[in-house]
């Protein structure tokens, strides 16, 4: 199976962030008269960089990149912390995109016996037992599609 990562794929992005694969409706800046009705859409910019939280807002590294499957489906998240990657699934993380924050409800315990990574050694994302072991660290299945919405943390 192919995958993609984040470079070169900014519109499969785009696409399996709205679902959908018509051209995005520009949004009116925040606050602008119709801000409120328009629908909400998010940018890679405003994922890459954010700050990975777990479990006691313990910082864990940043997100440096975002992996995509050949269907356009946005799958994981590549966490680095000074040189260390470690792999979330998208399902796993809840984001709050005006702070660029992005949690994960794991123990640290648990997430320091994720295996990890270099920049030169990527692990192949989509081989089956590479999935199911990184999802069931994070106490997940792989499902098959998983959406923004489900994932973003409300403001009250």
């Amino acid at each position: 199976m192919v995958t993609r990562t984040l470079a070169g794929s900014a519109l499969t992005l785009m696409l399996a962030f709205t679902g959908s694969a018509q051209p995005p409706t520009p949004q009116p800046p925040p606050g602008s008269p119709g801000a409120a009705a328009a629908p909400n859409a998010f940018r890679a910019k405003q994922v890459l960089g954010s700050k990975v939280l777990i479990q006691n807002n313990t910082a864990v590294g940043t997100v440096d990149d975002i992996v995509i499957s050949d269907a356009g489906e946005v799958e994981y998240l590549v966490v680095n912390n000074d040189g260390k990657y470690t792999t979330v699934p998208w399902s796993a993380a809840a984001f709050n995109y005006e702070q660029r924050v992005a949690t994960v409800n794991i123990a640290p315990a648990q997430y320091n016996v994720i295996p990890t990574y270099t920049a030169t050694t990527y692990p192949q994302f989509f081989a089956p037992a590479y999935r199911s072991e990184v999802y069931k660290f994070y106490g997940l299945t792989p499902g098959q599609q998983r959406r923004m919405e489900r994932r973003e943390i409300r403001r009250p």
